[in-house]
């Protein structure tokens, strides 16, 4: 006992604790008590709200690798929030979109920030252990992860901090609650090292290019705070970090690369046909793979080659191309296309290609094409969620796929990976402000994107076509909007801004800038670096030169369809929306739902029930729409005096006769009140089965419903049996 106790206070006193003020947020940091054998562990807390970040790496590279095996994940857990998973097995599946993205917002800012040539595998594990539901978790999230990779040792040259920034009540506010951040024009997240920006994502409401710079700036004067106090944090906590010193010197393979590559690789990027230039590349390798195979068993290259199991060969070829396309950009003001910096590849738009989708369009520009189909349903059909994130329902749902013939390649088909959805929902935060609300356009809707062939910016050619399908299937969008994908070539002092970037530019540049919105202003925006930051000098001209790339491709989507259609697809569903008393909502359902599947087997309507007695009702075949109605209303009828009511002569007696005016429920016609004369048998006007037209004149105490015949004029009459009353 006396062993265990000295062993719990020498534990004890190694745990570190920091507060700060992030925002309005009182955050406290601790670490030294939760996941001790982790490289490096933090418990933020902010209010009622408590994230565990772990950083571990290995000490070891990978084998055979060439790239760096970061792994960013986000875990949500349900109890966070008091609840169990509602799934089949009553755990946690597969993360939910909303922790993917969030894992990808976190990855983002970190990945550039680890030197080159460092293949350990690296491991970040966010875990949301308690939530109010209230503050959003992914900026301290982002800030976590930094705080733990600064207290593993890695060789991580931050530390980051990260900000969301909002309007609310008319100033910038920082980490703003979900409320304040759905009502606001303005909900962007930035994260960046003291000086510069590394990532930007926003969602907006048609906000102004000097808006999103002026939330930047502030959100950099929050971040300098963050970096501070990290940097005073590992202090306090004693933290050296390991230095990375690359284990191989590749010099040789490097002028070996040059002597054999250098000509035929500067003749490949300047022949600006792709095709072209693809087989030139192809017979530069093969050249370099003779070279190599000619050289002596003893020589330096093979001899490295053989020990490390690398492709410092390739790597080093890479290497060459990019130098030698940044150099063409930037020296000579040439693009690997031919194109000039501002300057977007050729558009063509196509609509209405699919005759039983509800809406569909082609969008190509250059050699990246998308096609997207527009569905729309009754809104029983949106997306329930399941998550922390207080959202319980998505309206709009936007899928993009990228099947692998899209780049010339051989994949099996499978779900989407990370980057899919966090394409995906880029494009649809970029439709979403354009929509009709929710009472205007009940519809649920949903878009697929399909990648045909890529070459650069995929996620903002699905924008365009996704906008275009919606608009060919008659949604009534409030605009227009369109996307471009900004690059940037930053060599020394030379800096060059690139509109509509291709795939080699994304892939050997330096950023990845995309920015939708119409002519107004921007509705989303995302963008990426691979180098240590940026100024927002530099921000400053990508943004304003993506507007420019934007309106140009949002004349060419409006020559195409310069509105939406003016009336639905005729294979999409009609809706037709009706009020019943909340009270006889139960009665339409029926038990175990009995009632309401009759209705839909006879009639092929789909229905949705809201708890405050609105009925949508759905059906794309006329007669079917007007009967599930018909049947709706005769079931949920609440009978009052003075109503007009169709009816069928179900019993008689001599002193009247019942009529059934909806199913179960009926009224008794006095013998008085059934004909303008003295009536001796009631058999003399009325028979069972009979057709009437009656007038309620009177509900008693009991529930018992009086109807008249004799008070029920002709024209009241012709109208009832006519349905228009």
């Amino acid at each position: 006992m006396k062993i265990k106790e000295k062993e719990n206070k020498k534990k004890m006193e190694t745990i570190q604790t920091y507060s700060l003020k992030i925002g309005e947020y009182d955050v406290e940091l601790e670490t030294g008590r939760l996941a001790k054998s982790a490289g490096g562990a933090v418990t933020l807390k902010v209010g009622d709200n408590v994230l565990l970040v772990t950083a571990t790496g290995s000490e070891e590279p990978r084998p055979g690798i060439d790239f760096f095996p970061l792994l960013i994940d986000y875990e949500e857990k349900l109890s966070s929030i008091g609840k169990i998973p509602g799934s089949f097995l009553r755990k946690e599946g597969r993360p939910s979109d909303k922790a993917i993205l969030i894992s990808r917002l976190i990855d983002r800012p970190i990945r550039p920030l680890f030197p080159k040539g460092y293949r350990n595998d690296v491991q970040v594990v966010a875990t949301a252990l308690s939530s109010d539901q209230q503050v959003q978790p992914d900026t301290f999230a982002i800030f976590g992860a930094s705080v733990a990779l600064g207290l593993s040792g890695l060789p991580f040259e931050g530390p980051i901090g990260a900000a969301r920034v909002s309007i609310v009540e008319g100033d910038l506010t920082i980490n703003p609650t979900y409320d304040q951040a759905n009502e606001s024009d303005l909900d962007i997240v930035v994260a960046g090292t003291e000086d510069s920006v590394i990532m930007v994502e926003a969602g907006c409401k048609f906000v102004s290019e000097e808006t999103i710079l002026t939330a930047v700036e502030f959100a950099m004067e929050e971040i300098k705070k963050q970096v501070e106090a990290q940097k005073e944090f590992f202090k306090q906590c004693g933290i050296t970090q390991k230095e990375f010193v690359a284990p191989y010197d590749t010099s040789e393979i490097k002028k070996l690369v040059l002597e054999v590559c250098n000509d035929k690789v500067h003749k490949a990027y300047h022949q600006f046909d792709r095709d072209v230039r693809k087989q030139l590349i192809s017979e530069a390798k093969q050249a370099l793979k003779e070279k190599i195979d000619a050289l002596e068993e003893s020589h330096s290259v093979k001899k490295l080659l053989e020990e490390s199991g690398l492709d410092f060969v390739g790597e080093e070829f890479k290497a060459l191309e990019k130098q030698i396309m940044r150099d063409m950009i930037v020296n000579e003001g040439v693009r690997a296309d031919g194109r000039k910096y501002n300057e977007v590849r050729p558009i063509t738009c196509e609509t209405g290609l699919l005759p039983r989708v509800h809406g569909s369009a082609v969008f190509t520009r250059g050699s990246t094409q998308v096609l997207s189909c527009a569905t729309l349903a009754g809104p029983g059909l949106a997306q329930e969620l399941e998550g922390v994130d207080p959202q319980t329902e998505k309206r709009y749902m936007h899928n993009y796929a990228f099947p692998a013939y899209s780049v010339g390649e051989v994949r099996p088909l499978r779900g989407p990976g990370r980057r899919e959805i966090g394409h995906g929902a880029l494009a649809e935060r970029a439709i979403l402000p354009a929509l009709p609300p929710k009472e205007e356009f009940v519809y649920a809707i949903r878009v697929n994107s399909d990648v045909l062939e890529s070459n650069g910016s995929t996620s903002m050619a699905s924008t365009c076509a996704s906008c275009l399908s919606l608009m060919d299937a008659g949604v009534p969008l409030k605009t227009v909007i369109a996307g471009v994908a900004m690059g940037l070539v930053k060599e020394g002092d030379k800096t060059a801004v690139l509109t509509d970037i291709q795939g080699i530019e994304d892939f050997l540049g330096d950023m990845d800038f995309k920015v939708t919105g119409d002519r107004e202003g921007i509705t989303a925006l995302q963008m990426d670096i691979k180098i240590k930051g940026l100024d927002l000098k530099t921000l400053t001209e990508a943004i304003n030169e993506a507007k420019e790339g934007r309106l140009f491709i949002l004349d060419k989507m409006i020559e195409t369809l310069p509105e939406p259609r003016k009336e639905l697809s005729k294979y999409a569903p009609r809706l037709e929306t009706l009020k019943i008393d909340p009270d006889t909502i139960g009665g339409l359902i029926g038990p175990g739902g009995k009632t309401i599947k009759g209705i839909i087997e006879q009639t092929g309507a789909t229905i949705d029930i809201e708890d405050d007695g609105t009925v949508h009702v759905g059906c794309s075949e006329g007669e079917g729409m007007k009967k599930a109605i018909q049947m709706i209303r005769q079931l949920t009828l609440k009978l009052e005096p003075g109503m007009i009511l169709p009816g069928v002569v179900v019993r008689t007696l001599p002193i009247g006769a019942f009529v059934e005016v909806a199913p179960g429920k009926d009224g008794l016609v006095h013998i008085s009140k059934l004909a303008p004369r003295r009536v001796q048998s009631v058999d003399e006007v009325v028979n069972l089965g009979d057709k009437v037209v009656v007038k309620v004149i009177g509900i008693d105490e009991k529930g018992r419903v009086n109807l008249s015949l004799k008070d029920v004029t002709e024209q009241e009459k012709e109208a009832a049996l006519a349905g228009s009353l």
